[in-house]
């Protein structure tokens, strides 16, 4: 219903796809199949997957499609496909706080490398557009005084810091970015935050995963941290909302911040995800707090995707909770049976 003039544009198009089979790749691909199928648009997708065979299996209504091919490949060195693509979406980052810690080299290898093949192809390919989803981490530590962080802030990760890796790799992708684009190839840039919604990961660095996953194993909800750091969620049907509308509309090399503006400490977030489920769910919080510590923060203004392309957030806090928890406690049932 949001997006019904969007799709025009990629009426009897070919479309290719990193990271495809990750969170924001399955959001992509769901809400592209449905306008697909609603509107007649005979859109095809290519999805670049290193597991095509677990994708299969783990979401068949999504790769078995008539409308999606897979294709088995690492991002930084796949064989470019036949044929001409009118738009590419590059999403394939494993964010893994695991990986960018233990084996740094190896994230911001996938990061840069595989950003610059992906541009390599969409030259070769003729593409039209191509949306590169990076990253908040660009902007580095946000300081306490900046409670919403726009584009236009100039700070950076620590380049000392190996954790950097993430960040830094993004900060070098979006400068491929810019030595890439054209008159012939628009770059759009979504610089993305932090999201919930069915197909988060539950078992990974993302706090409200984790909760949520606590909460369906009925508590305790772990707060490993002293609850402090502020926080904001968009829930994945508006995240998918505004990169198609940035991939669309937006202005190439002009980044674009996505995510929610309602900002909160996590500890009070638990607490969200704790009433949503069950009022009874206690939350734990592990560490104490720190006065002399500075709270930290991670959230985006959003005022550019507001202003220029009428964005806006449509699904709040707790509605995300609860349609994320549905979703994934449904899953568990069916596991269970």
């Amino acid at each position: 219903d949001h997006t019904v003039n969007l799709w025009d544009e990629l009426r009897g198009t070919r479309i290719f796809i990193t990271g495809g089979t990750g969170f924001f790749g399955k959001w992509l691909l769901e809400s592209l199949l449905w306008a697909n199928d609603k509107l007649d648009l005979d859109c095809r997708a290519t999805v670049l997957t290193r597991h095509p065979d677990r994708f299969q299996s783990s979401v068949p209504h999504l790769a078995e499609h008539q409308a999606v091919s897979l294709l088995r490949g690492d991002v930084r060195t796949f064989d470019f496909p036949s044929g001409t693509f009118t738009h590419l979406i590059h999403a394939a980052t494993d964010a893994s706080a695991k990986l960018n810690t233990e084996t740094s080299l190896l994230m911001l290898d996938t990061i840069v490398e595989g950003t610059r093949h992906t541009l390599d192809f969409a030259k070769s390919c003729g593409a039209k557009k191509l949306l590169f989803t990076s990253s908040g981490a660009v902007y580095g530590k946000q300081p306490p005084e900046i409670t919403h962080i726009p584009e236009d802030y100039d700070g950076a990760p620590d380049p000392l810091d190996s954790k950097s890796a993430y960040g830094e790799g993004k900060r070098l992708a979006e400068l491929l970015c810019s030595l890439y684009a054209d008159s012939n190839l628009e770059v759009k840039i979504a610089r993305c935050f932090a999201f919930v919604g069915p197909y988060l990961p539950l078992d990974a660095h993302f706090a409200i995963g984790n909760f949520i996953r606590d909460a369906i194993h009925g508590g305790p909800i772990i707060v490993k941290g002293d609850g402090t750091p502020y926080r904001s969620y968009l829930y994945a049907a508006d995240l998918i909302l505004w990169l198609w509308t940035i991939l669309m509309h937006g202005k190439s090399l002009r980044p674009y911040n996505v995510g929610s503006e309602v900002n909160m400490p996590i500890a009070e977030i638990a607490q969200s995800v704790a009433k949503t489920v069950s009022p009874t769910t206690e939350v734990k919080i592990m560490k104490a707090k720190n006065p002399n510590q500075t709270v930290e923060q991670y959230v985006p203004s959003t005022q550019r995707a507001q202003v220029e392309l009428k964005l806006r957030q449509s699904i709040n806090l707790n509605e995300a909770i609860q349609k994320s928890f549905h979703f994934t406690h449904s899953l568990y049932q069916e596991a269970n049976l």
